[in-house]
């Protein structure tokens, strides 16, 4: 049987691509419409740098005035604030000697290449949800956007008193994401119901409503679990390749008879309006666990303007 080689499957700039387009394929938070796709982030990653700068104008407010033929109005002026985004430096490597595909009767480099987008795809559901615990540890969000029920099963009482806090602003939440665990007792209580997608194929679980997405890195402390209520669009999603920055690679050490394939990636995933202050972080891009530290975020737009909110609950 002949050898495969990593060179015999890979082309770089081929397989970068493919697992571009694929990790948005297969995700279930960038299909669920929680993740927005942006071209313009995707140019300013390809830009470079540790963080990105978001630019936004504040919403204007104030009285309106009474008109008078005497008195004239009052113009008023707009506001700015800086909304900043970190960049993820990521990578990994895998290797297979060629023995193992000689004794398996199959290609192990080849298993390898087919499995890194969906390995990409939880990598950044672990990154999000990462963002996720550090954004609502943040002073401002802990304040206004969180409902603590802990002493508390979930319930629709307490599902609908958490969309509350955004009051007349909840109906922009669309999605729940929560432990597989809670999404069991919902089940077990018959709340889960199913809609079509558009195929007209009824899959498409949801809670009072809410679209759901069940993920097994959503934190839990002993029996204290969190669940998330989330807008569509909450996260701005971009990646891109920087100057100099080789995302494959592929080697081969003839003499072991190893093969090697190397993927690093530069993107974007962050959660709109809550700013990266990088406060608390070690290295050129912050791991996972510097991303679940609140000191790291701070809330930048106005309280209804961000359609996020933590349900923290037993079960």
């Amino acid at each position: 049987m002949a050898i495969t080689r990593i060179s015999d499957i890979i082309e770089p700039a081929v397989f970068a691509a493919y697992v571009r387009e694929a990790i948005i394929e297969k995700s279930a938070l960038i299909n669920s419409g929680l993740v927005t796709q942006s071209d313009k982030l995707n140019g300013l990653v390809t830009g470079g740098g540790r963080t990105i700068n978001m630019p936004f104008w504040r919403r204007i407010d104030g009285d309106s005035e009474v008109l008078s033929d005497v008195t004239p109005l009052t113009p008023m002026g707009i506001g700015t604030a800086k909304d900043v985004a970190v960049m993820h430096l990521r990578g990994n490597a895998w290797g297979a000697n060629e023995l193992a595909s000689a004794i398996a009767g199959d290609s192990a480099m080849e298993a390898i290449a087919s499995m890194v987008a969906e390995y990409w795809v939880r990598q950044e559901q672990r990154i999000l949800i990462s963002t996720l615990t550090g954004v609502f540890t943040s002073a401002a969000m802990v304040a206004e956007h969180v409902l603590d029920r802990s002493s508390e099963t979930i319930s629709a009482e307490n599902t609908l008193d958490a969309k509350q806090l955004l009051g007349d602003a909840a109906d922009q939440l669309a999605a729940i994401v929560m432990h597989s665990k809670t999404y069991t007792k919902l089940q077990k209580q018959n709340l889960i119901e199913f809609i079509p997608n558009a195929r007209g194929e009824i899959v498409i679980p949801t809670y009072l409503g809410y679209r759901t997405v069940t993920d097994d890195t959503v934190p839990y402390s002993g029996n204290v679990y969190s669940t998330y209520l989330l807008g569509n669009g909450v996260f701005g999603r971009g990646d891109g390749t920087p100057v100099d920055f080789t995302p494959v690679e592929t080697d081969r050490d003839s003499l072991q008879g190893t093969d090697y394939l190397v993927n690093r990636r530069a993107f974007v995933l962050h959660p709109l309006g809550v700013r990266w202050t990088g406060a608390n972080i070690s290295g050129e891009a912050p791991s996972n666990t510097e991303l679940q530290d609140g000191a790291n975020w701070e809330r930048v737009y106005d309280r209804k303007h961000i359609g996020m909110i933590l349900l923290k609950h037993t079960l």
